[in-house]
């Protein structure tokens, strides 16, 4: 069997020289398996790399780092019809988490180990797809203004966001959304709209989370009416766990939605990643797209 190719974004936060490099080989020498690993240090990098792997021999290739970078490599291993290992090196690790995967280097190379694959759904924005949402409004503000504060005034990654925050929030932008679903059409005016592969839970101690991946749907959720003060009132029910009580806060499950807004292009976050699109956006579900390496149930017990 050919080496596997073992993806890492060296310019991840949380990658440390020479350290995590060696972590991951030694975990994979100490399960015998034979790996070629790549170092990428820009988004650029990791594309080529993750095509170049897609192209090659490897029936498996495996993502080590964020969310972003697992997305980018994951639609290289998607168009391929390839197998994707995962190395969680990012910091919040959404999609290892939701797939039971191990936060540890040698936690999750011993998943890739036992080569139990699973097919889940993908997300997909106008040809573009994401393992975890997207989202117009607010969030992609934010992380433009972020991104903004770091490079002029290098200032770290929480300080900046949060300054981003205050920021968009001040300016309270809502975009006049037209959405079209299942043949029939309806406008609101909202300060964002996250639309997530799969169902996401909105409950306190769950939030944010996925029970699955593959049960062939997107969820959509939006805030509608409120202003400022009504953004407040989101995160307030977001903390306390009463967010789908509030009759303010829609959400739809369905396979496919397309929304509109008066302007030709707009910004979109696909996995923390923001890109400008041209509107209008049309989402679907990719059902059971991706073979990923996971736990088998009854090790997950």
């Amino acid at each position: 069997m050919p080496p596997i190719d073992v993806i890492i974004n060296a310019a991840g936060g949380s990658f440390v020289e020479n350290d995590t490099e060696e972590a991951i080989r030694t975990a994979f020498s100490e399960v015998d398996l034979d790996v070629n690993i790549h170092l990428a240090f820009s988004g650029d990098e990791l594309s080529s790399l993750a095509e170049k792997a897609a192209s090659g021999d490897s029936e498996i290739i495996v993502g080590g780092g964020g969310d972003g970078t697992l997305a980018l490599i994951a639609n290289a291993v998607y168009k391929a019809g390839k197998t994707f290992g995962i190395l969680p090196l990012g910091t919040l690790n959404h999609f290892s988490k939701d797939l039971g995967i191990p936060q540890d280097i040698p936690g999750a190379v011993a998943v890739i180990s036992l080569n139990h694959t699973r097919s889940i759904d993908l997300g997909e924005v106008n040809g573009r797809i994401f393992i975890n949402n997207s989202s117009i409004g607010l969030y992609p503000r934010i992380v433009r203004h972020r991104e903004a504060q770091q490079e002029r005034l290098g200032r770290g990654k929480w300080y900046a966001a949060f300054l981003a925050a205050v920021r968009v929030f001040s300016r309270s932008p809502f975009y006049r959304v037209r959405f079209h679903l299942d043949g029939h059409s309806f406008l609101r005016k909202v300060p964002f709209v996250f639309v997530g592969n799969n169902l996401y839970q909105m409950d306190l101690y769950n939030i944010g989370t996925r029970e699955t991946l593959d049960k062939g749907k997107l969820s959509v959720y939006f805030l509608h009416r409120g202003g400022r003060w009504g953004v407040v009132k989101l995160l307030f029910r977001t903390l306390i766990g009463r967010l789908k009580q509030w009759r303010d806060f829609e959400e739809i499950e369905t396979e496919e939605i397309t929304i509109d807004t008066r302007k030709t292009k707009i910004m979109v976050a696909l996995d923390g990643e923001v890109v400008i699109m041209e509107t209008p956006l049309e989402y679907r579900i990719v059902p059971k797209a991706l073979k990923v390496l996971v736990l088998a149930p009854d090790a997950a017990e």
